[in-house]
């Protein structure tokens, strides 16, 4: 890989951070939300407008390192949690004027290049992939769950094409020696009968896999929807996201909610005409061409964002059924 290239992706950039301060306008004040705080980089560019406050959330017990010099730094501006966002419900926040909620779905370099994580094909030894406050681990997933389960993940969270193949050769491996990183790796490229040489064969069912372990399709559903209901009128919710599964789901819980069709309970269904969001706009911002050389890792991007119209959060979404069949195999870990 060219060095130049390779020192790019060393470095953070926080994707669509322009395009972010844009809409949510951090300059008029108010409470802001960074449900991804990473490596800080939304937070940091938000706390440059001095009355701004945010509240950082981050799964990853490693961002507590970062998040400590933005404390010193902003005093009583700055808060961090070390939460999944899906607990957004849990925050204390009747004072606060919530302005702008932002999720950022994608993995620093830093993340991905962990050894202890093991988000890479990479890595080596342990399956891992956790990323914080998990309950098993793709180790776990990969040597216990039944072949049918295995191949439901790669199917669905993988889009792969032949995971019924990987998930038959898996669990004839692992009869002789429990599965590590790169035995993966190898059971992956034997398994594949077609090769692609553009990406790795081991992308599809590496990515289907931390999805899994992460539980991050109802980490995002359940999000979204306390997200939505934190909010003040005129605020906005913003979400960039890296692959179409996490798009999708955006993509209908604002299409939802910007129509008709999903109201107040408290109001009758013939007569309600009033929706939660506008949306201004219905296609997603994507990365220009002066970011997409300077950060090769966003040409995936894209950000999809929604202004609230009211103040009141009792509203209906049917996301949690609409993707019913996805959470059903998140549940698969409950038995590890």
């Amino acid at each position: 890989m060219d060095a130049a290239i390779t020192s790019k992706m060393q470095k953070h950039y926080p994707v669509l951070l322009k395009e972010i301060i844009s809409i949510i306008s951090p300059q008029y004040g108010g409470t802001f939300i960074d449900c991804t705080f990473g490596q800080g980089g939304y937070s940091n560019k938000i706390l440059e407008f001095d009355k701004t406050k945010v509240i950082a959330l981050d799964r990853d017990h490693e961002s507590k390192k970062i998040a400590l010099k933005l404390e010193q730094k902003f005093n009583d501006r700055f808060k961090f949690k070390n939460i999944k966002f899906s607990q957004l419900n849990n925050l204390k926040l009747k004072n606060e004027n919530i302005k702008g909620v932002i999720f950022d779905l994608g993995y620093s370099y830093t993340q991905i290049k962990d050894p202890n994580k093991g988000l890479s094909f990479d890595s080596v030894g342990k399956l891992n992939m956790q990323l914080g406050l998990n309950s098993f681990s793709a180790e776990d997933a990969i040597n216990k769950l039944d072949q049918k389960e295995l191949e439901k993940i790669f199917k669905f969270f993988g889009d792969e094409k032949e995971g019924k193949h990987i998930a038959k050769n898996i669990v004839k491996s692992r009869i002789k020696k429990k599965i590590d990183t790169q035995d993966l790796v190898k059971i992956i490229d034997n398994s594949k009968r077609r090769k692609n040489f553009r990406i790795n064969n081991s992308t599809k069912s590496f990515q289907a896999l931390r999805i899994f372990v992460n539980k991050e399709i109802s980490e995002l559903i359940y999000g979204l929807i306390n997200a939505a209901k934190i909010l003040k009128k005129d605020g906005v919710l913003a979400v960039v996201t890296f692959h179409s599964l996490e798009d999708k789901i955006v993509k209908y819980f604002f299409k939802g909610l910007s129509e008709n069709k999903s109201i107040s309970r408290y109001s009758p269904l013939t007569e309600q005409k009033e929706t939660l969001f506008d949306l201004i706009k219905k296609k997603p911002i994507i990365p220009n061409d002066k970011e997409l050389n300077e950060n090769p890792a966003s040409r995936s991007a894209k950000l999809r964002y929604a202004i609230k119209k009211t103040d009141f959060f009792d509203f209906e979404t049917d996301i949690e059924k609409r993707f019913k069949n996805l959470i059903e195999i998140e549940n698969f870990g409950e038995k590890l």
